[in-house]
């Protein structure tokens, strides 16, 4: 991604600053009030920060990218493969030899609870789009000018190439669009129509109807995604519709649904009774219904997870190995979890 204005040239940086304007985009991004003491100046804002001084403002998904997969977090992967190499010790020592306060550990140190996330996320990143009166524009971050060690989001002043990925209808005001996820999606999508297969995906996500869902979370709770860049994990709800835009036709898409139907579609309620019916110990009965409702749960994950395949065409009409002798055209053939299973 191009940024808007390339390093060395200190003074067109801050004349660029100058004519990009600050934005308000709901309390799942920046409030923009938050104290001085609430925003502890971490080691990756201090990165971000001489960043952008140097090279000018940067793209939600490149600081998504800096804040999950950040040079000092990969060295803390490294360190968790070697320690589950030599048998998960309880007990050890991580050792960091040389000049400094030791910011460097300190940061490997949170891999150690943050590392779901970062290999959950550490590929797949957003760019925000705008509609404005000039048209749509990238949302960037940058530093606040009123406030040395704080970001803020600002809007670009001209065209960028994240723009190209929103359709000429589109009716929303606020779209994040995912290129990764597209690329992605393109590569499974021609693999599948030459040599089969199928592919799931099930995250968080809408079709196509939401528009501000990046967000952060610290400690399960919401947090503000420019504040401590580096302690918190950062995410964005899935546009499946994008997805199946990119998939072009090449291979059939079924979904999005909600998981609460893509489980009892696939027998759920039937495994339920049978694990309840096996256990005994009243201990593990009650996980199971907790198991249970947590999955199910409108109000839980039973609405908040969506999930979505990708099949061969031949999948859906039945394929020639599932002709019926007596007809001369295939029938359709039913998905598991996209439609109930009958249970003899």
């Amino acid at each position: 991604m191009t940024v808007l204005v390339r390093s060395g040239v200190g003074p067109l940086c801050a004349l660029a600053r100058a004519a990009i304007p600050s934005i308000w985009r709901g309390n799942y991004f920046s409030s923009g009030n938050e104290a001085a003491e609430n925003n502890p100046v971490t080691p990756m804002l201090r990165h971000l920060i001489y960043k952008i001084k140097s090279t000018g403002p940067i793209t939600v998904a490149e600081y998504m990218k800096e804040v999950l997969t950040n040079p000092a977090k990969l060295l803390g992967i490294w360190f968790i493969s070697e320690w589950m190499a030599t048998g998960k010790s309880t007990a050890f020592q991580l050792v960091e030899l040389g000049p400094g306060r030791g910011t460097l550990v300190g940061d490997i140190l949170r891999v150690f609870t943050q590392l779901g996330s970062v290999l959950k996320n550490c590929d797949i990143s957003v760019h925000l789009v705008e509609k404005t009166l000039q048209g749509w524009r990238e949302v960037f971050i940058d530093i606040d000018p009123q406030v040395s060690d704080k970001l803020r989001f600002v809007l670009a002043p001209s065209a960028t190439p994240a723009e190209a990925f929103i359709q000429h209808d589109e009716t929303r005001d606020h779209v994040e669009v995912c290129p990764d996820a597209g690329v992605i999606i393109e590569e499974l999508s021609q693999r599948i129509a030459l040599t089969g297969g199928a592919a799931l995906v099930a995250d968080y996500g809408h079709d196509g109807t939401k528009t501000d869902t990046f967000r952060g979370f610290c400690g399960h709770k919401l947090h503000d995604v420019l504040i401590a860049p580096g302690t918190a994990d950062l995410t964005a709800d899935v546009d499946f519709s994008y997805l199946r835009r990119m998939a072009q036709g090449k291979v059939a898409s079924l979904g999005p649904i909600k998981q609460h139907t893509f489980l009892k579609n696939m027998g759920i309620d039937v495994r339920l009774k049978v694990l309840l019916d096996k256990s005994n110990e009243p201990s593990v009965r009650q996980q199971l219904l907790q198991g249970y409702d947590m999955l199910m749960n409108p109000k839980k994950m039973g609405e908040r997870f969506n999930f979505f395949a990708l099949l061969p065409h031949e999948r859906l009409q039945g394929g020639r190995h599932q002709r019926n002798a007596r007809q001369s055209k295939p029938f359709a053939s039913l998905v598991a979890g996209f439609s109930e299973l009958a249970w003899q």
